[in-house]
């Protein structure tokens, strides 16, 4: 699964994250291919509330442990 993130936040501006099967991240910089598009989300974390706008599932919101601010446009792919 990758999550291509666009905005304020991450370590890049534009990043692309990779999970893979065994539950390991890892996260590049850039856009990296291929691109299957399953869903479009907007993520916006302010401190430790965060409500994601999934164009597939709908409003989430979740609390992190960790403080934070990101405002993101991201791709989920398959």
């Amino acid at each position: 699964m990758k999550f291509i993130e666009f905005g304020i936040g991450n370590t890049w501006l534009v990043r692309t994250e990779t999970e893979l099967q065994d539950g390991t991240e890892f996260e590049e910089k850039g856009v990296i291919g291929p691109i299957k598009l399953q869903s479009i989300y907007v993520r916006i974390w302010i401190g430790q509330h965060v409500g994601i706008l999934d164009s597939r599932e709908g409003l989430k919101y979740t609390r992190k442990k960790r403080r934070e601010f990101k405002l993101l446009l991201g791709i989920k792919s398959g």
